[in-house]
């Protein structure tokens, strides 16, 4: 029975996990009637239905869902163990799969990443850039990049990156017509370029620090984006206040297109880390990969 449905069992998985047949069968690379014909042969050999369709999504039944719990963590350790076998040749290779973010790609891992590559051409990493926090697991990637206060207590962090701040900044042009904030909550009085989070549904509140006190602030304003250098732009051309990552801000500031507010509220904070499951063995190229994004103060980036 196993080696009727071993295939078939793998390709349940997928379909699961990306909730759509299409995108299922473009992973596999297999055509989206043979995935469907493997599925309900799976379901008619078993006696069960493990999917539900529908016109705009897949999901699995409740017999699906604990069918998959129960055979995921066995396929996982069997795909492991197929990938550990290329630990025993001469050269470090395989497949990565990381998620983070715009910024942590751009000031953090891209320039460590680049010698890395160099390194081990054998290598493929493959990264999803989105402002969500995703679970790793689920989504089968290798780690994820994310500040320390988004970590999960369960998982393995390594400190990839320096502290750094954030920073509010408007251009010449829009502080000519309004008056500087001197406190965050001043700033419920101004024009702000809002970021929406896809993981918690909501308006990012803008958070500042200074010593011991905290505050997060809910911002209005007439824009709302969801990539860094749309914020930045929008900033500069005069449509109101981006709260940015400093470094981001600092060719602006320096030409004169940005003017920094509120500087004595950004207290720096921890840098990126990535972070694993406790349980996940390493590989030779993810071991590789670790080290070469771990940060040292001691070698500047």
């Amino acid at each position: 029975m196993l080696k009727d449905n071993f295939n078939d069992l793998y390709y349940l998985i997928i379909v699961a996990r990306e909730r759509s047949f299409t995108r299922a069968a473009a992973q596999l690379g297999v055509s989206q009637s043979a995935l469907s014909h493997a599925i309900r042969g799976l379901e008619e050999r078993l006696g069960i239905r493990l999917l539900t369709r529908t016109t705009r999504s897949v999901a699995p039944t409740e017999a699906g869902e604990q069918l998959i719990n129960a055979i995921r963590p066995r396929m996982d350790e069997i795909e492991l163990e197929l990938v550990s076998l290329t630990d025993m040749r001469d050269k470090v290779a395989g497949n990565i799969r990381l998620t983070l973010g715009e910024h942590a790609l751009e000031s953090t891992v891209w320039p460590a990443l680049k010698p890395f590559l160099e390194q081990y051409p054998d290598v493929n990493v493959e990264m999803t850039i989105d402002n969500g926090l995703r679970d790793i697991v689920s989504e089968r990637f290798d780690a994820g990049i994310r500040l320390g206060e988004h970590l999960a207590r369960d998982m393995v962090a390594v400190r990839i990156g320096p502290d750094w701040r954030m920073t509010v900044v408007g251009s010449p042009g829009y502080f000519a017509k309004r008056r500087k904030p001197q406190t965050p909550y001043e700033l419920q009085e101004h024009n702000c370029i809002n970021m929406r989070l896809p993981t918690l549904g909501g308006l990012y509140a803008w958070e500042f620090m200074r010593g011991e006190q905290e505050i997060k602030v809910r911002v209005e304003g007439q824009l709302t984006l969801n990539t860094l250098a749309s914020r930045m732009d929008a900033a500069k051309s005069g449509f109101g206040l981006a709260y940015v990552p400093e470094d981001t801000a600092h060719e602006g500031i320096a030409s004169g297109e940005l003017i920094p507010v509120l500087e004595d509220w950004c207290d720096p904070f921890p840098g990126y880390f990535l972070y694993y499951p406790s349980r996940k063995q390493h590989t030779a190229a993810f071991a590789k990969l670790i080290e070469a994004l771990r940060y040292s103060p001691e070698l500047p980036r």
